[in-house]
Formats: structure tokens, C-alpha cells, sequence
């Protein structure tokens, strides 16, 4: 959009943190992430390192993806039954806000559902080294492959845009703009869902990034996910308003 990149810092527990400091979060991800879909750790700075493996996932196409991590992701779905089950449709929030200056609420949130965008599975996946599938399907829902943060495995799960059914998290009034839905299994048990506002600020906006997991999901994994989210909304603001480093 811009020619400029904007300048983003994340709040995670009241805490500020640095571009600098969530590019090393990413940078720290890559190894383990290419180990498990047995791919090479690229070579270069984090930049190349990105561009490298993003390519390498999606020349291995779908059904390629999926068959590598089969094993992980039956028990993926297998824990997720267990955890939404052990729940009783009760929800724990993992949320991470980012302030930047660049750009605005609305425009965010239209590259972000814009899923006509030629480049639209390459920045999904790309934004962080944990996305091994992100692509829209034909029923308008999203098809998500991701070790999500703190988990052991990666996991399949869908994500409808359209649904807030069982959404627990309350649309805040202020909000210019938002992404929510519902998130289930392939077989359609509902796990959590995806609450995220933003609201314009003076020269730029406001990101409250808020997901909705299983209330008997372990505390780490909790914790662990604020810096997943800081890692791929700040590469998502940079893909959309300026050039990514």
C-alpha cells in the first residue's frame, strides 16, 4: 500500500517490546519449524531465511503438507477433542496488542480478508515459520496448519469469518474495524475462535489481537501464543503497508 514501512511495537502483559525483539522470536522459531515438515534451514539473514522456507512449504503443495505431518496432526485432533471436551464450551484468551504508526484500522482489515489477492496464501504462510498451510477454501471458510505457541505439534483447524456463534470474547464498542470467527476441527467441534479489534489512532492504529482457546488449555501454551501473534501481525502490517525486512 505505503512505500514505507510502519513502526510497530507489541504490548504483551503490559510489557513493551521492539520490532527488533519479535524478529528474534521469529528468527528463534525457524529451526524447529523447518525440522518438522523436513524441510533445510535456509541460509542468510531473516529476511532470505523467510522468503526461503515460505517458498519451500508451498512448492510442497496440500496434500504434500498434510501427509508429512499426518502422525501430528491425528494427535493434534485427538488433544483438541480431549481439551474442548474437558471445557465445556468455557474459553481462555491468549491476547497480544500492537501500536502502530502507519496506516489505518480499515485498511488493515481489508488486506487482511481480501482472499482474491494473488499473493494471499504466500502472505499467510509466510508470516510466520509455524504457518505450514494458511489458504482460503472454496466455502469462504480458511484452512489453517500451525503449531500454535508453546504447543508440542502442529494442528489442522477452520476458521469462519461469518460465525461469532460461539465467540465468548465481546465485540468492544470502539472498534473501527475487526476479524472474528469461530475456529473447529475437521469434523466440525468447535475449539475457540479468533476475537481481533483495531481502532485508528492519531497517525496510525491500534491492534488488540485476541484468541479464544479451550479454558483447560495449558497455561504455557496460553502464554506462549501472545508472542505467535506479535510475530505474524507484525509481519502482516509490514506485507501490507510497506516492504517486509
Amino acid at each position: 500500500m505505503n512505500s514505507s514501512s510502519p513502526t510497530i511495537h507489541v504490548i504483551i502483559g503490559g510489557h513493551r517490546f521492539t520490532r527488533e525483539q519479535v524478529l528474534a522470536w521469529e528468527a528463534e522459531r525457524l529451526p524447529a519449524a523447518a525440522a518438522k515438515i523436513g524441510l533445510p534451514l535456509p541460509a542468510g539473514d531473516l529476511a532470505r531465511q523467510r522468503a526461503a522456507f515460505t517458498e519451500g512449504k508451498l512448492s510442497l503443495g496440500t496434500d504434500e503438507i498434510k501427509h508429512r505431518l499426518r502422525r501430528d496432526l491425528r494427535i493434534g485432533e485427538a488433544m483438541a477433542y480431549t481439551t474442548a471436551q474437558l471445557s465445556r464450551g468455557r474459553r481462555a484468551t491468549s491476547v497480544c496488542e500492537l501500536h502502530v504508526s502507519g496506516g489505518s484500522a480499515a485498511e488493515f482489515v481489508r488486506w487482511f480478508d481480501d482472499t482474491s489477492r494473488a499473493d494471499y496464501t504466500r502472505s499467510m504462510t509466510a508470516a510466520h515459520p509455524d504457518h505450514f498451510l494458511i489458504q482460503s477454501l472454496p466455502d469462504g471458510r480458511q484452512e489453517v496448519i500451525e503449531t500454535t505457541g508453546g504447543s508440542p505439534l502442529p494442528t489442522r483447524f477452520l476458521i469462519d469469518y461469518t460465525d461469532l456463534s460461539t465467540l465468548n470474547t465481546p465485540h468492544h464498542p470502539d472498534a473501527d474495524a475487526e476479524a472474528a470467527g469461530v475456529a473447529v476441527t475437521g469434523k466440525g467441534l468447535h475449539i475457540g475462535g479468533v476475537r481481533h479489534e483495531f481502532r485508528d489512532e492519531p497517525g496510525g492504529f491500534h491492534a488488540r489481537l485476541c484468541v479464544e482457546f479451550p479454558r483447560a488449555t495449558l497455561p504455557r501454551i496460553l502464554s506462549e501464543h501472545r508472542r505467535h501473534l506479535a510475530i505474524e501481525f507484525c509481519n502482516w502490517v509490514e506485507f501490507a503497508f510497506g516492504d517486509p525486512r
